[in-house]
């Protein structure tokens, strides 16, 4: 005899059991009741169809009511929602758009209600300007919203996944956004280094965030809706996003006898079964184990849910698969960023009082040689023991990989010898023969085997300044860049020879960028007898904790006191600061392509500034750049260079393309007769170190790249910069034949100013230049000279150190003081090297 098997909701869950269901049993009589118009869509996708990357509207449907009827023979019936269940007949009640309400009787019941957003009691909640993100129809109404007229701005409250995934594609749809999250960071799963990561990507394509805030309330205005935060202010928009969370839909079950857990969700066992006899549960209603700790926790995503009806049908057809439980394993697209987390973060761990270690790596996501190439954030959660606990990374490129990896460890029980050990597929445009998830295991494994001890950036306040030393064992140029506040300096290639500067009755705790020179200073300091600890992750890490958003207006500041809330012009939300000359968002042309990727800077500058040259003025130029100082570099230049930005953007992968207009008119002064002051840089190259003449070089080529008179005063060790190679035959005194024996000839025998190491440091800091695609010296002076950079000899310490003009290079001109002051009077921008 055939069963009857009514499912109770469809999508993931229930329209995965009946389909499972029909190919295990031809004979069932299988019924999916939805109270929606649609049976099975993609809900993961509803946000993308917002933003515009899922266009048609068709491809959210991934199955129909007569697709399930023509190829499975399941009755499906929408527009009809259960209100109850009678477990002693096995019936349910229907309620139908079609039919009314009538009774239906089953063998098996699945329940599948899914999960409904949450809705605060707050007033003001049933404005229409509200909207929640959970069907079909509720996304129809969103677009409708968006495309209406004068319609500019939104404010998404919630910074869940939902809520960042709207925000993102919100903005893709054109309108300002502003999210409102009551917690310190987005993304709760993430720990707070990482969500900070996506929380910075977020701001940095002009969605503005409010942390830490309450909404109190909602009120209409002539034109949008008003948020009421719980600091007194006002932030108004034209329609508001509720996804400040789930609950479970299950409501229906109240008096048929199903136990539910505390927040709703009903309780099943690992069969998937509730507590009433022939009654399953599947999808975000119900609740799970969590398999790491084995405690009980609701996870609602759409993978497990699929796997659950799976197992269900399998139970109805008589075969004993059985859910293990979840760990939770989720991945998010932020704009260009990708954010994935496994197994338990440090919040559950320390709510569940479990011992724990963490270790931060920031691995290239694939050869750092191969182009295209970016940084991975990747966390690691273990045991002092060493058993794998959970993982997150956030970057631009194989995040997804390096958490699937770690997920599939987690499953089956892994170690963090087992990721040390994984062969992992590899060649140059995939990963480094040193797989991150390596990276990750090997640095977990020196913790647990005791050969390092590692600090957080969080642990930091804990620090007593009497009994200890911060030691930032990075370069000088690295510290004076920025550095942790009470930390003194002394470089790793420095640290044996100055290990008497540090005192061996206190704490050493070490940090550098990214964590692995800590750890080669750790290993010189422990085996001289120090107590050393490193900080994990590095001074990214630290750095990257330290983000906050930006502070925005909510109105509430003495200006706005009084001010009529219907006066719908004052969004209180911030609008984007303008970028310099900005014409339009949507170029309606491009004319000329250039792509600089793999260039560093000023390479990118230099490039852009030669091709700009050749166009004529109107014509527009895109430019594709991978180095992140570019996004900074384009706007300043076309602020200087009278040309206009177009378009600016960060893309998937952290590419930056910018399109800029040539413009040459140059606006009327109204002092008539006064000349225009040309923009002009000059500069003093005292110094004949290869680094600070490099830096110089870039400076100089970049001040030209965006259309300044450049001018470069070489005096006393600066002139070996400017020296030919070669001996030249010329006529010296005792004192320049000295000179001329002791100083480098020319810039190719140039020392550094730190580390020379003996001749070495010079060849390093080229190959490194070489390898990361950075001009040599000589090709940044040879651009300086085609670009018009005015090369200046000081007369006066020629003749001091015996060098004649012979011996410098062609394109040098010779000149005293009153030259060079006569150079800088004329200029608005003055270095001394």
């Amino acid at each position: 005899m055939s069963k009857k098997v009514l499912i109770v909701g469809g999508v993931a869950g229930g329209a995965s059991a009946a389909a499972r269901l029909r190919r295990l049993d031809e004979h069932a009589e299988i019924i999916i009741f939805e109270k929606g118009p649609y049976i099975s869509f993609a809900n993961c996708g509803l946000p993308y169809y917002i933003g515009g990357s899922i266009e048609e509207r068709e491809r959210l449907l991934v199955q129909t009511p007569k697709g399930m009827a023509d190829r499975f023979n399941i009755d499906v019936r929408t527009r009809s929602e259960i209100v109850a269940i009678d477990p002693n007949t096995r019936t349910v009640q229907v309620q139908s758009q079609e039919r009314g309400q009538y009774e239906e009787s089953y063998d098996e019941l699945i329940l599948s209600p899914g999960a409904k957003p949450i809705i605060p009691d707050l007033p003001g909640k049933d404005n229409p300007l509200i909207y929640t993100v959970r069907s079909i129809p509720d996304i129809d109404r969103i677009k409708k919203q968006i495309n209406s007229s004068n319609n500019d701005s939104s404010i998404v409250i919630g910074g869940g996944f939902i809520g960042v995934e709207m925000a993102e594609n919100l903005k893709e749809a054109g309108l300002d956004v502003t999210l409102i999250e009551g917690n310190g960071q987005l993304l709760t799963p993430f720990d707070t280094e990482l969500a900070a990561a996506l929380a910075q990507e977020m701001e940095q394509n002009g969605v503005k965030l409010l942390f830490s805030q309450r909404v109190q309330g909602f009120h209409s205005l002539e034109h949008g809706i008003g948020v009421e935060l719980a600091d007194g202010g006002v932030l108004t928009a034209d329609l508001v996003i509720l996804a400040i969370g789930v609950t479970p839909d299950t409501a229906f079950l109240r008096n048929s006898g199903v136990s539910l857990g505390t927040r709703g969700h009903i309780m099943v066992n690992e069969a998937l079964e509730s507590s009433v006899s022939h009654i399953y549960a599947v999808g975000d209603a119900i609740e799970v184990t969590e398999t790491i700790h084995g405690t009980k926790t609701a996870i609602p995503l759409a993978g497990p849910a699929n796997k659950q009806g799976r197992i269900v049908a399998d139970r109805i057809a008589g075969l004993s698969s059985i859910y293990k439980g979840t760990q939770g394993t989720a991945i998010i697209k932020v704009f260009g960023m990708t954010g994935a987390a496994t197994g338990s973060n440090e919040k559950t761990l320390k709510r569940l009082g479990i011992d724990y270690r963490t270790v931060i790596v920031h691995p290239a996501s694939h050869a750092s040689y191969y182009p295209g190439s970016s940084a991975i954030t990747l966390k690691l959660l273990f045991t002092p023991a060493g058993k794998i606990l959970g993982a997150q990374a956030v970057g631009y490129d194989g995040v997804d990989k390096r958490i699937d990896d770690i997920a599939v460890a987690i499953h089956f029980g892994g170690h963090i010898s087992d990721l040390t050990e994984l062969e992992l597929s590899y060649a140059p445009p995939y990963s480094s023969a040193k797989d991150p998830v390596n990276m990750a295991g090997y640095a977990a494994e020196n913790i647990t085997a005791g050969r390092v001890e590692t600090f957080t950036y969080n642990q930091l306040s804990e620090r007593q300044p009497e009994q200890s030393i911060l030691l930032d064992v990075r370069s000088e140029l690295e510290h004076r860049n920025g550095n942790i506040p009470g930390s003194i300096n002394i470089s790793v290639d420095e640290l044996r020879q100055r290990l008497d500067e540090l005192d061996s009755t206190k704490d050493i705790w070490v940090y550098c960028q990214v964590g692995l020179r800590g750890y080669t200073a750790s290993q010189i300091l422990r085996q001289h007898g120090f107590n050393v600890k490193n900080l994990s992750g590095g001074y990214k890490t630290y750095r990257q904790a330290q983000f906050r958003p930006a502070p925005i207006s909510t109105g509430n500041d003495e200006n706005n006191d009084g001010q009529d809330q219907n006066n719908n012009s004052k969004h209180a939300v911030v609008k984007e600061t303008e970028l310099p000359n900005l014409i339009s968002s949507q170029p309606e042309r491009i004319d000329n392509e250039l792509n600089v990727c793999g260039l560093s800077c000023p390479g990118p500058l230099i490039q852009l500034k030669q091709k700009m040259d050749q166009l004529s003025n109107g014509e527009t130029l895109r430019v594709k750049a991978s180095d992140p100082g570019f996004y900074e570099d384009v706007k300043a230049w076309a602020s200087m260079s009278g040309s206009s930005l177009l378009h600016l953007e960060r893309s998937k992968g952290g590419t930056i393309e910018a399109v800029i207009a040539k413009n040459t008119t140059q606006p009327v002064s109204s002092d008539v007769g006064t000349p225009k002051e040309e923009p002009a840089s000059t500069m003093v190259v005292f110094s004949g170190d290869l680094d600070k003449a490099i830096a110089s070089l870039i400076i100089a080529n970049g001040a030209a790249a965006s259309g300044r008179k450049v001018t470069m005063f070489f005096t006393f060790w600066g002139l070996n910069v400017i020296r030919k190679h070669q001996p030249q035959p010329v006529s010296k005194t005792m004192i320049g034949r000295m000179f001329d024996m002791m100083l480098p000839r020319g810039s190719q025998k140039l020392g550094m100013s730190k580390m020379n190491m003996f001749g070495v440091g010079p060849k390093i800091i080229r190959g490194i230049m070489k390898n990361n695609n950075v001009a040599s010296l000589e090709e940044l002076m040879q651009t300086a000279s085609v670009q018009g950079v005015e090369f200046v000899a000081c007369q006066m310490s020629m003749d001091l150190m015996g060098i004649q003009r012979e011996e410098l290079i062609d394109s040098v001109n010779i000149g005293g003081v009153g030259y060079y002051l006569g150079q800088a009077a004329q200029a608005n921008h003055n270095l001394f090297i």
